[in-house]
């Protein structure tokens, strides 16, 4: 994750929200045990609102791709979901190496194809000026 720390789309909102993400994550990985759940529910929002807005975004602009990287972004959203049942009751190993691994590998790619495929539409398409806030469509609202 360190390479894509660094790398923007060039979309003020999708690099703020990656940014984010990135935060998160590290926050995650260095935390200890009494403040992993807390900072996994915040990861949890964090992704909930982050896949709902470029969801609207991909809608807005009728992106070509949006089925599969809806279908990513939900893929991704229900690993945290069952994840965050046994964070909560306390069980962090999964989880821990989840993040460290998976989910940062998962991103880095993620990053590198499906979003920046999405921030090139966007710019063609001139909707990269539309607010990534709002009313969050269909699923994970």
């Amino acid at each position: 994750m360190n390479d894509i720390a660094s790398r923007t789309l060039g979309i003020d909102e999708m690099d703020r929200t990656r940014q984010e993400f990135v935060a998160l994550v590290r926050m995650l990985i260095d935390s200890d045990e009494a403040d992993f759940a807390a900072l996994f529910g915040k990861l949890l929002e964090h992704c909930r609102q982050h896949f709902s807005n470029e969801g609207r975004l991909m809608r807005i602009s009728r992106f070509p791709a949006l089925g599969e990287h809806e279908g990513e972004h939900h893929r991704v959203y229900g690993d945290l979901v069952q994840m965050n049942r046994a964070v909560q009751r306390g069980r962090l190993k999964l989880a821990r190496a989840y993040v460290k691994t998976g989910l940062t590998e998962w991103f880095d790619l993620h990053l590198a194809t499906m979003d920046s495929a999405l921030a090139a539409h966007l710019k063609l398409t001139g909707e990269s000026r539309t607010p990534m806030t709002g009313t969050a469509l269909p699923v994970l609202s």
